[in-house]
């Protein structure tokens, strides 16, 4: 699913897809953690806990790692001769260790706990300092002397800075400039629907929706779907649904005043009272007929 840019607007320059979308989130979530190497902070497989990695799951990390390098080298073939096909460059999984794979473990471990925070706690993190997405750590199996072990180490962590073992729990970070001008750019986009842009407070509804975005943009769970674009639209929806209730509130309240002190109201409460009259009417109308 995509979204067309608009020429006129200058943060419009590309068609914004759920790759795209999907590569800034992980490099914002990148700007909240630390890694031992550069090159552990892309993950071949995330896991709920490392009880979970065995046999099965470390082939499913490998086929994911030999596809994300095929198309890697697909992509530098093409630059030389652009009718290259992945076939052609398509790396096989079974010669990828086990070693070169890295797990990703969604895990409150390394987060502080916090008692209190919140009075019924539901889940885990409830009871853990609150995080702008959820906490992970990344995992690989270990090396010696050239060869394979079977001891998992860890080489990340989220909301984290300084060294695995001596750093310590932090929440400094910030989204990348792409993926704040795609925040900007869904909820002009949006706000431009049928449905939404005849309202007199559209600007209102998009300045909520950014902030919305803004709260819950990295709250997106790549083990779960691989599809942000839906996520975004949908607390979009929501933020602007949200002002129009309000609004929606507002004019009742000033339409019962204007009623009080003998003025007329707002042309959407005169239509539906008159809309409400003639139902009636149709309604007494109706009995009147069966009864005879």
């Amino acid at each position: 699913m995509t979204m067309a840019t608009s020429q006129a607007n200058p943060l419009a320059k590309q068609y914004l897809t759920n790759k795209e979308l999907l590569k800034e989130i992980h490099l914002s979530k990148n700007r909240y953690s630390s890694y031992t190497k550069p090159e552990y902070c892309d993950y071949d497989l995330i896991l709920p806990s490392v009880d979970k990695i065995n046999i099965r799951t470390i082939a499913d990390a490998k086929r994911t790692k030999a596809l994300r390098l095929s198309h890697l080298a697909l992509a530098e073939a093409q630059k030389i001769n652009p009718k290259t096909k992945l076939a052609e460059v398509e790396i096989d999984y079974k010669k990828i260790l086990k070693t070169d794979v890295v797990f990703r473990i969604m895990t409150h471990d390394h987060v502080p706990l916090e008692p209190g925070r919140k009075k019924t706690p539901k889940n885990r993190g409830d009871h853990h300092s609150k995080c702008n997405f959820p906490p992970f750590q990344h995992f690989k199996f270990s090396t010696e002397d050239g060869a394979e072990k079977d001891d998992l180490i860890c080489v990340g962590k989220s909301h984290w800075k300084g060294d695995m073992d001596t750093g310590e729990f932090c929440l400094d970070g910030e989204i990348t400039k792409k993926l704040a001008k795609s925040y900007m750019l869904l909820c002009e986009r949006y706000s431009m629907r049928f449905n939404w842009r005849g309202y007199t407070y559209v600007d209102e509804m998009r300045s909520q929706a950014l902030l919305q975005l803004s709260q819950i943009g990295l709250q997106f769970d790549e083990s779960k779907s691989q599809n942000p674009f839906a996520y975004y639209t949908a607390a979009i929806d929501n933020s602007f649904t949200r002002i129009l209730n309000i609004e929606k509130k507002n004019q009742m309240i000033r339409d019962d005043l204007l009623i009080q002190t003998g003025s007329s109201p707002s042309f959407t409460r005169q239509f539906e009272h008159e809309t409400m009259m003639r139902d009636e009417r149709e309604r007494i109308a109706n009995l009147k007929t069966e009864d005879f």
